[in-house]
């Protein structure tokens, strides 16, 4: 079984927040106590860190789907629910995080970087917290809104400096054997390596990791062999070094012809034409990989490439080699840009940001969408009347009828508040802001006693279909 594992798929839910509480407070010789009805929770969110310990995704393959706790309840006594305990998954260092769509949503490099996979909900606001002057003692608490659901797609792409590309079986996993302390697996045969493994070289005073990338062949950027699952690791890495076979037991290949295949599947992959390279021309412990790699190097170094002939089995040209690629990898970490501290940027809203907007749709039906009337109908109990009526004044307030008005709504007209696939739809009627007089018992509003036009209307039509019906089967007794 494998222990490597670089892309996944995660399903990751939020906390739910918890409830509110409509509570009043009872107690001898104190009829008149006051709400007393506490918070809910809020709900748990789910936060990817980078956790330098990690190198890979491996739980996540067996465990995909994770979950973080909900907010508690609120209960009387003003005593506000528990919040949801927060989920935070370990990965490794240069996870990126996708959504289904392939667009990237975090680039995860550094310990301790972290970002927050799925929001948790907010907890519900208890009658105490909802109580104020015209609204002494509110009958209804604010439901729990749901948490965040997300399906994340996570790759990991290597973090290192240096990636050693080329043939499988071309010596690259030998290579850094040697030059690091890392212990790939090492065999005579193809695709012996089948995980990318990274080590740490140092030449002077400059300390660098290297990594063996699996043996790319062609068509590798197209998805053939192993290439495609790694090339991806190649995209974080400074310098890379093609590893050439010059005691090859195939007749059809020669140092040349592949790495022009290597170069065309970098190529094709794209976004690594900036790269430096350096050629190495391996197993020249080899009499006819010797007199080969003396043949090819004038080419090669025609076309402007470093060239270094060594052998990782009898340790020739290590060091030469090593220090040549500490000097690119030295210029490229000078050539980067210093790294500043994360600058928080502030976008206030403009003033005249409603926050919603109201369009008519091709039915007739007026749709509502924006971040607080979406909300605030999901925290809405719609078993409680007098929290339907709390709901309608804070549409009100936000002006949501002044906008329907504006777009040609009129009484009884269908008006949908969310999006298609979850939306509350209701019939419009024009209300004023309720006061104090307005309000009935505890959870009742007379504003909802009123008759609905749009229903009665449907109600006068089912009763006229119905009565033709019955005129249609009966009987003539004369």
């Amino acid at each position: 079984m494998t222990t490597f594992v670089d892309r996944v798929e995660l399903h990751v839910a939020a906390g739910n927040g918890g409830h509110g509480c409509a509570s009043v407070h009872r107690e001898k010789f104190k009829p008149l106590g006051g709400p007393d009805g506490g918070n809910g929770g809020h709900g748990g969110d789910v936060i990817l860190t980078v956790d330098q310990s990690v190198t890979t995704l491996l739980d996540y393959h067996h465990s995909p789907h994770r979950k973080a706790t909900n907010g508690k309840p609120g209960e009387g006594g003003h005593r506000s629910g528990k919040d949801g305990e927060d989920l935070v998954l370990t990965v490794p260092d240069g996870t990126v995080v996708l959504d289904r769509a392939g667009r990237v949503l975090a680039d995860l490099v550094g310990h301790g970087t972290s970002y927050v996979a799925a929001q948790g909900g907010r907890g519900g606001l208890g009658n105490a917290a909802l109580a104020s002057a015209r609204r002494k003692a509110p009958g209804f608490a604010l439901l729990g809104e749901p948490g965040d659901v997300q399906d994340i797609v996570l790759e990991l792409k290597t973090v290192a400096d240096v990636a050693l590309v080329g043939y499988p079986s071309a010596g690259k996993s030998s290579l850094i054997s040697v030059l690091s302390a890392a212990k790939p697996k090492i065999a005579d045969y193809p695709f012996t390596t089948l995980v990318p493994n990274l080590g740490v070289v140092t030449a002077g005073s400059v300390v660098y990791t290297i990594a063996d990338v699996p043996g790319l062949i062609p068509g590798a950027s197209q998805g053939k062999g192993l290439g495609l699952e790694f090339l991806r690791h190649v995209e974080r890495c400074s310098v890379l070094v093609h590893v050439l076979d010059t005691a090859t037991l195939e007749s059809d290949r020669d140092p040349v012809s592949d790495l022009d295949v290597i170069e065309e599947e970098l190529r094709q992959y794209g976004g690594l034409d900036s790269r430096p390279r350096i050629v190495v021309l391996n197993k020249v412990d080899v009499p006819d990989g010797k007199d080969l790699a003396e043949m090819v190097r004038p080419d090669l170094e025609a076309r402007g490439y470093r060239v270094f002939e060594v052998s990782a089995v009898a340790h020739i040209g290590l060091k030469e080699l090593s220090y040549a690629v500490a000097e690119l990898v030295a210029k490229a970490r000078a050539a980067r840009p210093k790294e500043e501290a994360t600058r928080i940027v502030i976008r206030p809203k403009a003033v005249d940001d409603a926050g919603f907007t109201v369009t008519r749709e091709d039915d007739g039906l007026f749709r509502v969408r924006g971040e607080k009337p979406e909300r605030w109908v999901r925290q809405t109990d719609f078993n409680n009347d007098e929290a339907v009526g709390y709901l309608a004044d804070r549409l009100n307030r936000l002006g949501v009828e002044e906008e329907l008005m504006k777009a040609g709504a009129h009484a009884g007209d269908g008006v949908a508040i969310g999006p298609e696939e979850n939306a509350v739809v209701f019939d419009w009627e024009p209300s004023i802001m309720a006061g104090a007089e307005m309000l009935g018992r505890r959870g009742e509003d007379h504003r909802l006693e009123a008759p609905r036009p749009a229903a009665q209307r449907r109600r006068d039509r089912q009763a006229e279909r119905d009565e033709t019906q019955h005129e249609s089967d009966g009987f003539d007794w004369d």
